[in-house]
């Protein structure tokens, strides 16, 4: 049986739409991970964070488990209802 990362890799080296795909969806789960390891951190539950923000709990769980198209000015707020800061890296 192929692991899953050899699986992934063969799938992206034949198909360059999949692996566009994969890898923008990979970037999206992982700030929306981020997030959520930011909050729980904090100590914070999601409704305690909306309530912080003025939101709901499902946009904070909109947020964490589905980042794609998330505002910079969203994450920034997030991160400081948190105390934190964000930092952006272009590598």
């Amino acid at each position: 049986m192929k692991t899953l990362k050899s699986y992934i890799t063969t799938r992206k080296n034949q198909d360059p739409i999949f692996a566009e795909n994969f890898d923008n969806g990979y970037e999206d789960f992982k700030i929306g991970v981020l997030l959520k390891i930011a909050r729980e951190e904090a100590g914070l539950t999601q409704e305690q964070l909306a309530k912080k923000l003025k939101t709901k709990k499902s946009a904070i769980s909109r947020i964490e488990n589905h980042a794609e198209d998330i505002k910079l000015s969203t994450i920034e707020k997030f991160a400081f209802a948190l105390g934190k800061k964000i930092r952006i890296e272009v590598a």
